[in-house]
Formats: structure tokens, sequence, C-alpha cells
């Protein structure tokens, strides 16, 4: 697999002082919190492969059953002989492996790009996905947009962006609608995309996910803690916080916590500040929103795109919509 890295050593100085100033204004509020975006080192981008195989994770297992069925319909539905197969997150490769293979068996041309921030992510993919005559895979090291700009350079041909694994769930209302914006944005008419979607469910399903038996979902939240000390100079013990996560039904939302088990302060040499916690003061990781169907189209139609299909388990449990783009 040909990569292309575009973090050089310069944007990498960018990315660790923006790293330190997302913590600086994080810690600083009146109620705590850290981006998700840190979660995924090399370290979190594994842990989160173990969660996602873990038998209280229902979302891999289900969305991986709706596209093993539903891969050839994707594949009628793309009428070109050609298509860049784009997938923002490259995750293990399973899932987009089933995709590409429904297209390659219609008889049309792949040309694969997973774009991910973790190198690791690239090389764990070569182990699943395997360039043949039809098939071309071009990993990209970047953040997702400044990838698709890079591969809108390389290629004009239709376009299928893959968005899997309810990672939308992970941005607010406001946000989401921003990063479908700007996905529509770079891309053209009649291009694709697949999102995958949780649905709302009964709430000792959700709270059992993300609560995971045998404490991933709790190394993966604390590891954000040690990356910290590693690359911006901390000294959070991480043995001292606790992993909760609960589902708030108001926001029809998923969330992860890390909370102080006792009063300490933590100094971040990089920032050349301290930082104090009280005993069960809520450090805030993360959203992981869930939908109706109604939201879905309703996400679809407000950022420009309109939907060609749904694809659903038995149980209703998940959804990955198909949607296209419009443009005049």
């Amino acid at each position: 697999m040909e990569i292309s890295n575009l973090v050089n050593y310069e944007n990498h100085i960018n990315d660790k002082e923006q790293f330190a100033l997302d913590v600086l204004n994080g810690l600083s509020r009146d109620e705590k919190m850290l981006s998700t975006k840190y979660f995924y080192d090399d370290k979190g981008s594994e842990l989160f492969q173990k969660i996602t195989k873990h038998e209280d994770y229902y979302l891999t297992r289900t969305e991986y059953e709706i596209l093993k069925q539903a891969n050839k319909e994707i594949a009628n539905i793309i009428s070109e002989d050609e298509v860049d197969i784009v997938e923002l997150g490259a995750g293990d490769g399973h899932k987009s492996k089933l995709i590409i293979e429904g297209i390659l068996e219609s008889g049309k041309i792949v040309n694969y790009y997973p774009i991910d921030i973790s190198t690791e992510a690239m090389k764990q993919l070569e182990e699943v996905i395997t360039p043949n005559e039809n098939l071309q895979v071009h990993g990209v090291v970047a953040e997702y947009f400044e990838g698709l700009r890079y591969i809108n350079e390389k290629s004009r041909n239709r376009k299928l962006v893959l968005f899997l694994g309810s990672n939308i769930g992970n941005f607010n209302r406001h946000q989401s609608h921003y990063f479908l914006q700007h996905m529509w944005n770079g891309l053209e008419a009649n291009d694709m995309a697949l999102i995958g979607f949780d649905l709302k469910k009964d709430v000792e399903k959700l709270t059992a996910a993300y609560n995971d038996s045998s404490g991933y979902t709790k190394e993966f939240n604390l590891n954000l803690l040690e990356r910290i000390n590693k690359e911006l100079g901390g000294n959070f013990v991480p043995e001292n916080f606790q992993h909760v996560g609960i589902f708030n039904p108001k926001i029809g939302a998923m969330e992860s916590y890390l909370l102080p088990k006792k009063d300490q302060s933590v100094y971040i040499k990089s920032l050349k500040k301290a930082f104090h916690f009280e005993a069960f003061e809520p450090l805030h990781l993360e959203y992981s929103f869930k939908y109706t169907k109604g939201d879905i189209e309703t996400m679809c139609f407000d950022s420009g795109f309109q939907v060609a299909k749904h694809f659903t388990d038995k149980n209703e449990y998940f959804i990955d919509s198909l949607w296209r783009v419009v443009k005049a």
C-alpha cells in the first residue's frame, strides 16, 4: 500500500502546540473537558479496536452485518465504472473491505483512499485489504478534510465517502452540521457518502456498550491522561480517576466522564501551570449521540444531500445511510 504522510515536522510542532492550547482551554473551564480528537494516538487507536470487538459493544458487529447484506446493492447504486472510495477514519478495514468487495464483484475499478491521523491504523489496514489489478490502495495520513483536498487534487473520479461506526455521533448537533457541510463542500454533485448512525434504543443496552465488562473503555479514556503526560509533560496519575458512562435522555446521547477519586492538583510542564481537581468533579470527555430516522433525514437535507437509501438491521439498532450530493 502506498502511503502519503501529510503530517510534516513543522505541522507536528503546530499540532503539539494546538494540543497544549486545547488542554489549557478545556481544563481552565468551570466545567472541565478534554477533546475527543486526542483519543486516537497509536495506543488509543489500538484500544478502540479492542472495544469494537467486545461482546458488549453491539455497534461494530451490527454494522458489519448490515454492510455484509447491503454491499451488492450499494455497488448497483453506483453507475460509474471506476470509483474512489474515501474513508474518513481507517479503522481496521473489515467493514470497508465488504463495500470494496461488493463494488469489485460488480466489475468496477476501485481506488481506496483511507484517511487517518494514525500511522498504526494504516499498518493494520495492510493486513486486511490487499491491492490487485482492479483495486488500488493509497493511504493518507492526515486530518480528514486535508486528506480529502489532497485526493481531489489527484483524481476527479466519482467518490463514495465512508464515515462508518457512528463516528458522527461524537459531534453535537451544531458540530455535526458543520462537519457534514464541510464534507459536502469537498465533494462534487452526485458523489455519495455512506454514514453510520446508532439509533436510540433501550438505555441498558446503551449503557453496557459504553461500560464494557473488560474495562477497555475505561483504559481508552484514561489513555488520554497518559498522552498528556507523555506529550505535554503532565503528572496525571490515571489510577486516581474513574471512568463513568451514562445516558442523557434530554440530549439523546451517551456521555463519558472521568471523575477524580480525591482532591488533587496536576502540573503540566509545557503549560507551566497546575490544575486543581476536586473529588468527583466531572471531567467531560465525550458525547455519543443517538438518532431517530427522522433525525438522520433532517441532517441529510440540511447539509445539502439527499437520501439514496437507508440500510438497517433486523433489530433496528443501527442505520448506514447512503446520501447523494446535491448541487446546482
